[in-house]
């Protein structure tokens, strides 16, 4: 049977967009391909997992650097893995500068298929990315094959622009089980609804950082009136300095981190999904499907090469505005608040827009036509 090496940066339960693919990855290959997972650790030690059925060995993290984790287990655990294991097929999770190094070193030498599924450029840490460009290039020139999320993305990115003939693209899944609607989250639902019956909500949820753009729904709502309440979900390291920002805003309210039931709840609950993030970093939007998937419209900023307008279609699923125009943020509220038919119909387009192109077994139909000739 044919032998599978998954190298995202880390895996299950640690949450993320990318470590959430790999996992989808690897249940749409059950039973088809032996599978191993190699990742970092969420601490310094080193652990050896079964997680689903599937080994995953996890290597502990010395520190991060610039969002980069540094294992020195990891050439050892890799190493170990390329010997005993032996995969036919290499899945790389890129960015992930660290590992690539260790990867392009220890497989020179070896007849391993390499794919490379490449959800961005190394956005945020610029210099770093000009640092590793030559590696960068390397591993795509290497990679038999590389999997993009949009094509959207793939077109805009700069180190992808001599490998089109490589690309595939195979769109990301929400996971429909844990969107589920409990009997629980449908009273919370309820509840919600009832304490902001008077209320148009929007409601935000996503990491405090600056890429998803907060700030400018914060700053959307100085011009909403009070026909409006606006509430935040998540932290992160912004959460202080967006309190501050709204702390004379009545409209506005942090919920903090939330348990799948409740967020459930709130997309259940919610008018209008606001998905305010600004640049690259976003480079597809899972959450953005998931508050989609609830048949509710969302409004998006206008991120040239993002897979974010792949997910959401302007003035189909939703309303995209121009990136950072907190003006324009708030005149899309404003619209959809007004007009519940508006509402409703781009609502409808959002679940099908899901149904039709995000779920897991669209995604593993994806997968396993991807891999048909392999198999």
């Amino acid at each position: 049977m044919l032998k599978v090496l998954h190298v995202p940066n880390y895996y299950k339960p640690h949450i993320g967009g990318i470590e959430q693919t790999c996992h989808d990855i690897v249940d749409a290959l059950d039973g088809q391909v032996l599978q191993k997972v190699i990742c970092f650790s969420e601490d310094k030690k080193t652990k050896h997992q079964v997680i689903d059925g599937v080994d995953v060995v996890k290597c502990g993290v010395w520190k991060k650097i610039m969002s980069q984790s540094i294992s020195f287990a990891y050439k050892k655990e890799l190493k170990k893995i390329l010997k005993e294991f032996h995969p036919n097929i290499m899945i790389v999770h890129f960015p992930n500068p660290f590992v690539i190094h260790y990867i392009l070193k220890l497989s020179k030498k070896m007849n391993i298929q390499m794919m490379v599924w490449y959800h961005t450029d190394i956005v945020k840490q610029k210099i770093v990315g000009w640092f590793f460009k030559g590696q960068t290039r390397r591993i795509l020139k290497r990679s038999s094959q590389i999997i993009c999320t949009s094509a959207l993305y793939s077109k805009a990115s700069v180190s992808l622009k001599n490998f089109q003939s490589k690309i595939t693209i195979i769109p990301s899944c929400i996971n429909e089980k844990r969107l589920k609607m409990t009997e629980e989250a449908k009273e919370k639902a309820e509840e919600i609804k009832r304490n902001y019956a008077d209320k148009v909500i929007v409601f935000a949820v996503g990491r405090h950082v600056e890429y998803k753009g907060l700030r400018y729904l914060i700053e959307a709502s100085k011009d909403l009136d009070d026909s409006y309440k606006i509430f935040i979900a998540g932290q992160g390291p912004l959460t202080p300095e967006l309190k501050e920002l709204a702390s004379k805003d009545s409209k506005i309210t942090f919920l903090g981190r939330l348990d799948d039931l409740t967020l459930n709840a709130w997309f259940s609950a919610m008018d209008i999904y606001a998905f305010p993030s600004i640049t690259k970093n976003e480079a597809f939007g899972l959450s953005l499907a998931e508050a989609m998937y609830f048949h509710h419209p969302a409004i998006t900023f206008t991120i040239p090469g993002s897979g974010v307008n792949f997910v959401s279609l302007h003035e189909v699923t939703g309303i995209e505005v121009e990136n950072r125009n907190a003006k324009a943020l708030a005149v899309a509220i404003e619209k959809l608040g007004k007009d519940e038919a508006l509402r409703k119909q781009y609502g409808e387009n959002a679940y099908q827009r899901v149904e039709e192109n995000f779920t897991f077994e669209q995604f593993k139909r994806n997968v396993l036509d991807f891999f048909k000739d392999k198999l």
